[in-house]
């Protein structure tokens, strides 16, 4: 997939006259209120025959959650899925895990425990 398959909008700025693309991965995600099915841009729905890289804004007015039928109405943006989930000001707090993404902090458990478990097993070749 070359770059321009990745290209979506093209934003200009009257200021700087600097073109800005946003590619499909910027997308924001839409979770179902009713089931919590989450409709991800870079996937498309395969049920419906949407395709993808198909912004929620993009699909069709009578579109329905292909989970549990309910109406676009009963979705709500959660953002693009390389953005940290949260509100922006609650980021500051804790030890910096609140900037991670969700994948990064599995990283974090799930690194720890088996760096742990490693140690744990060293400890056999002190006899």
């Amino acid at each position: 997939m070359s770059d321009r398959d990745n290209e979506q909008i093209v934003e200009t700025t009257d200021e700087t006259d600097e073109i800005e693309v946003v590619g499909a991965e910027d997308l924001d995600r839409y979770e179902c209120r009713a089931c919590g099915y989450v409709y991800e841009p870079l996937k498309g729905d395969d049920k419906r025959e949407i395709e993808p890289g198909t912004s929620f804004d993009e699909l069709p007015v009578n579109w329905r959650c292909p989970v549990c039928s309910a109406k676009k109405v009963a979705f709500v943006s959660i953002g693009p899925a390389t953005q940290a989930s949260g509100f922006k000001e609650n980021f500051s707090y804790g030890f910096g895990v609140n900037k991670m993404t969700p994948t990064q902090k599995n990283l974090l458990i799930f690194g720890g425990l088996a760096i742990g478990f490693l140690f744990f097993l060293s400890l056999y070749g002190l006899q």
